[in-house]
């Protein structure tokens, strides 16, 4: 209770002194206060080592108790005026395009684009939103490339794959990765248009797990080609695409590790002998867009088609799913925001017990919950699209739990737009179980949400374990290290009487958020309080605690 009362002065050495003194640590005392000086500069020291190693991510730094505020306060804004004024442009013959050129129903009822929508996306350079203007394309950056996505989340689902599977994933290998000569020989025709990319990692044997892929592309001996050999599932447009970004297993040529194979990342061209691909898939939902198997047998692909090294492919793959994972959350944005304005619209024209819909309680916290999740979502997409505009580098926690949150978020809201058409909404002319069918998918590709969740949680965990070992070594000579336990201990005893270790949140809050916002405050500092005794206590046997992962 002391401890307490004092909380605010518990800095001061005259204050420690008292309190010490009433317990009866006189002794400890006099020893802690010859070090003291000593501990003040390890203190410092460790607080301005800590800050210049600590990562801006936002999400990354909450497993570590601590509010790193650089990525979301203020709101991120990365376009300039001159930007803002390009994407004016593209937003209007977009969405008249959606809006009087394609067709969701008819798209979806022939379960593949006609030939009229495909030159449209063409004509307005919509297969190459994001390639250099010097190599044929728009040039668009993140912040745009998601407002675009929005547009196609909101009128076609289906298209909308089409359209992301090639770009957002599909050639975004080579945009990222590629050589001069590689984004100089496919990026044009991508851009235009003329040829289509696929993204090709899934497995009949490998779903989540994709290190156990089977794939396998063999070097030859005058070292000119690779033979590859394999299939891959469920590609999206595995039936129409030209080029594919293939991952196979090479086998190491490092003496270290004898003959482990390593994943390899090849850009494939459909010309090439040996490549088909099987008929499209009979789907749920998203059958706009084209889903098939791709086969490759004795395939020979040359050595100028690696991306990076031999060895890298796992990495570009998972660099590529991160990169893309934001346009999915745009997409959502878009979706929701059709779903909400048709619910809006039915609930004020629908009439029923003498009143509308929308004059209804329980219809308007409908409608303000929809509003909340959509709220979210586009807050989330357009701030980690802002800073990976910026240059941010780790985004990849905020991007899986944008993904996570908006497919989720989105299938809620079809949920409860049905709901409120009541026995319409279940009939195929409201448009609403086309859009329910097609938002399934969300939560199953480019990273199940089950396995995103403990992504997440075991990179923040990887985060925080090595702010702990950074203590844990320090404990080893106490006495050499007291400032780097002296601000351990400080954080503890501040989360024991109730105090806050993270930075305030309520200091970028409006006044009337001033209680919620304290309220954040002490749980970012619990949480990494909680994190930290969690991994102490199971240390690198945490991986095997599934449920508190998913806590996490």
């Amino acid at each position: 209770n002391y401890a307490r009362d004092c909380s605010k002065d518990l800095a001061r050495e005259a204050t420690v002194y008292s309190v010490m003194k009433r317990i009866g640590f006189l002794k400890t005392l006099r020893f802690a206060t010859s070090k003291w000086s000593r501990a003040k500069q390890q203190i410092a020291a460790f607080s301005s080592q800590n800050d210049a190693s600590t990562p801006a991510s936002f999400a990354l730094n909450l497993f570590a108790g601590k509010l790193v505020p650089d990525e979301v306060f203020p709101f991120p804004q990365a376009l300039s005026q001159e930007g803002k004024e390009t994407l004016g442009l593209l937003v209007d013959p977009l969405t008249k395009f959606y809006e009087e050129v394609n067709d969701a129903a008819k798209n979806d009822q022939n379960e593949k684009l006609s030939d009229e929508v495909m030159d449209g996306i063409k004509k307005m350079g919509g297969f190459g939103m994001q390639i250099p203007p010097e190599l044929g394309g728009l040039g668009l950056t993140n912040s745009q490339y998601a407002r675009l996505g929005e547009i196609s989340g909101k009128y076609d689902l289906g298209l909308s794959i089409v359209m992301g599977a090639h770009q957002s994933i599909g050639f975004k290998g080579i945009l990222l990765y590629g050589n001069k000569e590689q984004k100089e020989k496919y990026l044009p025709r991508l851009a235009s248009g003329e040829l289509i990319a696929a993204y090709c990692l899934t497995e009949p044997t490998s779903g989540s797990d994709a290190q156990s892929i089977r794939c396998q592309a063999v070097l030859s001996p005058d070292k000119k080609y690779y033979t590859l050999n394999g299939s891959k599932l469920w590609i999206s447009n595995g039936a129409i695409a030209d080029v594919f970004t293939v991952f196979a297993k090479t086998p190491s040529d490092e003496t270290t590790e004898s003959k482990r194979e390593k994943i390899t990342a090849f850009i494939v061209e459909r010309n090439f002998d040996g490549v088909s691909s099987g008929p499209p898939e009979k789907k749920m939902g998203i059958k706009a867009s084209t889903t098939a198997a791709v086969y490759f047998d004795n395939v020979k692909v040359p050595v100028e088609n690696i991306l990076l090294e031999p060895g890298d492919g796992f990495k570009i793959a998972m660099n590529i799913l991160n990169n893309g994972r934001f346009g999915m959350a745009a997409a959502m944005t878009g979706t929701m925001k059709g779903l909400i304005q048709k619910a809006s619209e039915h609930a004020s024209q629908r009439e029923q017990f003498g009143g509308t819909l929308d004059s209804y309680g329980a219809v308007q916290s409908k409608i303000a919950q929809m509003a909340l999740q959509l709220y979210v979502t586009e807050s989330m997409a357009y701030m980690i699209s802002a800073n990976m505009d910026k240059g941010a580098e780790e985004f990849q926690l905020e991007a899986a739990i944008s993904k996570i949150y908006g497919s989720e978020a989105a299938w809620n809201v079809a949920d409860e737009c049905i709901q409120i058409y009541g026995g319409m909404g279940f009939m195929a002319d409201a448009g609403l179980e086309r859009i329910m069918r097609d938002l399934r998918i969300f939560r199953i590709f480019e990273g199940t949400n089950d396995i995103l969740r403990l992504f997440v949680a075991l990179q923040g965990m990887m985060h925080a374990g090595k702010q702990l070992k950074g203590l844990a070594d320090a404990m080893k000579n106490p006495l050499s290290n007291l400032g780097v336990i002296f601000a351990e201990g400080i954080n503890r005893t501040k989360d024991a009487v109730g105090l806050a270790t993270a930075s305030s949140v309520a200091q970028f809050a409006h006044p009337n958020l001033k209680e919620p916002a304290d309220q954040a405050t002490t749980v970012i500092s619990k949480f990494g309080i909680t994190v930290q005794d969690l991994l102490a206590k199971h240390k690198k046997e945490i991986i095997n605690h599934r449920r508190s992962e998913e806590r996490f």
